[in-house]
């Protein structure tokens, strides 16, 4: 079956050009596709499409038959087989990129065989399930590889270094309050005091990194043997409940 789609992205017509045939960093942005190896021009993976009932997942190859920078024409051939042996399915993919200003028109042919269980539903569904995958394809992508600086895969990195920053502040927050100062761990002369980099210059209290810190060597003991007297006394209330239910009843 032949199925026909386009769709636009917010980007001039070099810049798409170079990113849609850059298969290693699109093949997340595509719904269920994940790429598991590259070998020369080849590029094997997975690929998991749920079509009614049924989930299907390809394990195959995909590679360029045709890459036409000047007409920004590009053809591409994929085929698996499913996991389960429930079917074959191929595709040879063409892609024309027209520039419109700012933007880029990409018009899709897919000449697709299908077999299996999959095979038995009709080009209309086919059709459909395509043009949705497609359009989540160029939501993500647009919202990660084209984003504008300062966004998409920028910030996700930005984001991962703020977690990073805030997992050491955290840390560091932590080492302070079990009396690790910046010694280290091993050093247990300096572990009572954390002094910040304002104290330690004469700076008044409240104004360094850290505040100082009392000797707290004997909290873990005391809080061990608090622990342990209220259970001592509850276990004691427990057996003398149990003795006077049992004495009623017996003199009863």
């Amino acid at each position: 079956m032949e199925l026909a789609h386009e769709f636009t992205v917010n980007t001039p017509v070099g810049r798409a050009w170079a990113v849609l045939t850059d298969i290693e960093r699109i093949a997340p942005c595509m719904p269920g596709a994940e790429l598991t190896e590259v070998d020369g021009d080849t590029y094997h993976g997975l690929v998991k499409v749920k079509v009614g009932p049924i989930t299907a997942q390809y394990k195959g190859t995909a590679s360029f038959v045709e890459k036409d920078e000047a007409a920004h024409r590009v053809v591409l051939k994929a085929a698996g087989r499913d996991a389960r042996g429930q079917g074959n399915a191929s595709a040879m993919v063409t892609a024309v990129m027209t520039g419109q200003g700012q933007e880029t028109k990409v018009a899709i042919t897919t000449d697709m065989t299908v077999s299996g269980r999959v095979a038995q539903f009709g080009r209309g569904v086919m059709a459909d399930i395509t043009a949705r995958l497609l359009q989540q394809f160029v939501d993500n992508l647009e919202a990660t590889v084209l984003a504008p600086p300062g966004t998409g895969e920028s910030a996700a990195a930005a984001g991962a270094a703020g977690v990073g920053a805030a997992a050491g502040a955290g840390a560091a927050s932590a080492a302070g309050d079990t009396g690790v100062g910046a010694a280290g761990a091993g050093d247990a002369g300096a572990a009572n005091v954390t002094v910040g980099a304002g104290a330690a210059a004469g700076d008044p209290p409240g104004t360094g990194a850290a505040v100082p810190r009392p000797h707290t060597e004997g909290e873990p003991v005391r809080v061990v043997g608090l622990v342990l007297r209220s259970a001592a006394r509850r276990t004691g209330q427990f057996f003398a409940r149990l003795f006077h239910r049992l004495t009623g009843r017996h003199q009863g």
